[in-house]
């Protein structure tokens, strides 16, 4: 299939089944901004607590922070945003539209006009604080979250003493004032990181490096990324920002191109170096009790971005096939991601007797599983469409033969697979470990 014709494929059933909507769509949408719907909000909390769970809970040399997004404008000058986070801009002399220098050629794709002068665009997000509008009002919305790890890392060595090497993680939302935003949730103005400071001695950086580097392909498979479409690109040293070694981007084959997902940078000790000139505190570490030795740690810092995430989860998850002699399209997620684990449906919504069993099996697989859906609409090849359409793995009916037309299959009821579309006869006792 064309891959712009698969983007198209997958933003129409994200809005259509409820996963991502254009941002104040019945207004006529704000451009750069989604609204998570049922299904992608529950998508979206499964990578995030699975992230928590393998780099932060199952680990005993991380921590985790949840930093506010408004902080002082100071902690913005040091880190160089606000000096230097901006992208070149251009703007169209006949229609006045306004691009990123290095997204069009020499002519407005819009009217065919010619560029001004390339400027530079900061894409911070500025803002007052207080009932005053002045200079000593200014705040910014933070385009990063690593920001609010690097000034809590005094409070936390204060608090809990860790040792080298030692990381702080933080999931929040970031902003970017973005020139030109594109390619549905990959880049937009409001997204969301999950990111890691990993905190280690100077010399200590390469093998912390890859260890990193291993833990992000690993994350990759546990997340059920095509396997062979996440690629690693090795950032040369003119394209590296000064203070890093080494660099590299995870690109990932989105339906509109090869590009960044993942970055994993070793920042040297720029970050914590650049806050205690800024702000007059030390930020170092004792690294030898007997001596009283202090270095100020170097990070490396794996990023990881949600909405991306979600991107190429839905795009490794796309799938058409043909079932029963029709065509279906389904979304193969893995349990794991799976917005909704098990759909339970009574064979007939208008025979009582059928319905207060299904919702007995129901609520009993609930209580253990919360992301159980009850589906009732339509008739029931009409159920499995929908549902293999969302992603749910299994589907689970409730027919005569549970009551027990049939003596030997009371109690059972038919398990269905989403992708091979094969059923099969489970005890409800032991639906909970299939599910």
């Amino acid at each position: 299939m064309a891959e712009d014709n698969l983007m198209e494929k997958i933003v129409s059933l994200c809005k259509r089944r409820g996963f991502i909507y254009p941002g104040s769509d019945i207004y006529g949408g704000l451009a750069g901004t989604f609204d998570y719907g049922p299904l992608g909000v529950e998508l979206k909390n499964n990578v995030k607590q699975l992230w928590w769970k393998t780099f932060v809970q199952e680990r005993d040399d991380m921590c985790g922070v949840d930093a506010a997004i408004l902080m002082n404008p100071r902690v913005w000058e040091a880190s160089g945003h606000v000096g230097g986070f901006s992208d070149p801009l251009v703007e169209c002399k006949k229609c006045k539209r306004r691009f990123r220098a290095d997204h069009v050629g020499e002519t407005c794709p819009e009217c065919g006009g010619t560029f001004g002068e390339v400027r530079q665009f900061n894409m911070m997000f500025k803002t007052q604080i207080g009932a005053t509008e002045d200079a000593s009002s200014v705040s910014y919305l933070r385009p990063e979250t690593a920001g609010g790890i690097f000034v809590n890392f005094k409070n936390v060595i204060d608090s809990f003493h860790p040792k080298l090497p030692f990381g702080m993680a933080q999931i929040g939302k970031a902003f970017r004032n973005e020139i030109a935003p594109r390619d549905f949730v990959f880049r937009s103005r409001e997204f969301e990181q999950m990111e890691i400071e990993y905190f280690v001695k100077p010399t200590e950086w390469e093998g912390a490096f890859e260890e990193w580097r291993l833990a992000m392909h690993a994350w990759n498979d546990a997340i059920g990324l095509r396997s062979g479409g996440v690629y690693e690109l090795e950032v040369a040293d003119g394209d590296r920002a000064h203070y890093s070694k080494r660099t590299i981007d995870f690109e990932f084959d989105f339906p509109f191109g090869r590009k960044e997902l993942y970055g994993l940078a070793y920042r040297g000790d720029f970050d914590l170096s650049a806050h205690a000139s800024g702000s007059g505190q030390e930020l170092s570490m004792i690294v030898d009790d007997q001596t009283g030795e202090k270095v100020v740690p170097h990070v490396i810092e794996p990023s990881f971005g949600v909405d991306r995430t979600v991107l190429a989860i839905l795009a490794s998850a796309y799938t058409e096939d043909e079932l029963g002699g029709e065509t279906r399209t389904y979304l193969k997620f893995n349990k794991t991601m799976a917005p909704i684990k098990a759909a339970v449906f009574p064979l007939l919504k208008n025979k009582p007797e059928l319905v207060a069993k299904a919702r007995e099996v129901y609520l009993m697989l609930k209580k253990q599983v919360p992301q159980i859906m009850w589906d009732d609409n339509g008739n029931i090849g009409k159920r499995y469409r929908r549902q293999d359409e969302i992603g749910t793995p299994l589907c689970i009916t409730i027919d005569f033969d549970t009551l027990g037309e049939k003596p030997e299959l009371k109690d059972t009821v038919t398990l269905r697979n989403r992708d091979t579309g094969e059923q099969e006869r489970v005890a409800i006792p032991d639906l909970l470990s299939r599910i």
